[in-house]
């Protein structure tokens, strides 16, 4: 057990875990998720796994399936290399967002993440909204946020603190570092929060120093980094391509993910709400309850544009993620309803094929 505690098995996940499941098989950390295969840890070295036919053909969508961080039911063989996954512990947290492009699906990010490490690039990459996005996704989630201020050394001292300022205006309880890869400011800050068996994750958009981070942090160039071609994307960009969790020699563990160029959302008014928690008071003191704060009288939503108590740039982002979220959620909601009709469908017709 104290090899699964020093991987994160904390006090919360044993009293999570089935009774029977846990008579019946070992638990294990997923490491990686690579197609349709896996490697899982038990707190020393790491082991091939695969799913079982049971769990494969059960599963009712992809967040049935284990991701990078989830804890697994699994049995192993031969002295250890190799292992077959049964089922997943249930899961403290779970960052996830829509699917890219028009397929409305969930893709699963990672789980059970303590603190998301948001980096944002101080010389070019900073955009408030998109940061809001960032938020939502990792509030939704449960998981404590972190914002992180890539490339300090390109920046002015003064410029910095005004970027900071801006952002605790939209984040106030948020803890906010300016870090640099090329000087060392404050990687050894970023280190120190780091607690032995607490897992985080870097979140980002590609280009903004991650996995040049991620080797700050390890002390050495363990994970590729490659040149970015246009001047305007200053010094490197990551080619992390999966994501795959880290223990750090301090007992730490880290996860890396492949840069976003998507921030598709789906059912996440509680992420919304905390994020943007003074729109969610705001409504609260409408005149109306049906209010849509667009013409009424004694909206305070307008009332509060209109003093510059509340920026009409993050009010648009919030009504743009809202309506994003719910026609997500009800086009996913319709498209489960059809492949359970269709799965029906095709049940039936195997069965009175069988009857005949």
């Amino acid at each position: 057990m104290d090899k699964l505690e020093s991987i994160g098995y904390s006090e919360w996940f044993q009293s999570q875990a089935d009774i029977d499941q846990i008579a019946a098989h070992e638990v294990a950390r997923v490491v990686s998720v690579h197609k349709d295969s896996y490697a899982v840890t038990k707190g020393h070295g790491e082991v091939f796994a695969e799913l079982s036919g049971n769990l494969y053909y059960t599963a009712n969508s992809s967040s049935d399936l284990p991701t990078t961080g989830d804890w697994v039911y699994a049995d192993f063989y031969d002295d250890d290399s190799h292992a077959i996954i049964h089922g997943v512990l249930p899961r403290k947290t779970l960052l996830k967002r829509k699917t890219s492009g028009k397929l409305v699906e969930f893709q699963l990010i990672a789980a059970n993440i303590d603190v998301a490490f948001i980096i944002q690039s101080l010389d070019y990459n900073l955009n408030l909204r998109r940061l809001e996005r960032y938020l939502v996704m990792v509030n939704e989630s449960g998981i404590t946020p972190v914002i992180l201020l890539s490339k300090y050394d390109l920046i002015s001292p003064d410029k910095v603190e005004e970027i900071k300022e801006n952002i605790l205006r939209i984040a106030p309880q948020t803890t906010v570092w300016a870090f640099s890869n090329v000087s060392g400011e404050n990687i050894d800050t970023i280190k120190s929060a780091l607690l032995p068996g607490h897992t985080y994750c870097l979140l980002g958009s590609s280009g903004v120093g991650k996995t040049t981070l991620l080797n700050s942090i390890l002390g050495s160039e363990q994970f590729e980094t490659q040149a970015v071609s246009s001047k305007k994307y200053s010094k490197g960009r990551h080619t992390t391509t999966s994501r795959e969790l880290i223990q750090l020699e301090n007992g730490a563990l880290l996860i890396d993910t492949p840069g976003m160029r998507e921030l598709g959302n789906m059912s996440v008014d509680t992420g919304l709400d905390e994020t943007f928690s003074e729109i969610a008071e705001l409504v609260q003191h409408c005149k109306f309850a049906n209010c849509t704060h667009t013409i009424e009288k004694g909206c305070a939503i307008l009332a509060a544009i209109e003093a510059g108590e509340l920026d009409k740039k993050r009010y648009k982002n919030y009504l743009k993620m809202k309506k994003e979220s719910a026609f997500n959620e009800m086009s996913y909601s319709e498209k489960r309803k059809k492949d359970k009709d269709f799965g029906k469908m095709v049940k039936s017709t195997l069965k009175n094929k069988n009857n005949r």
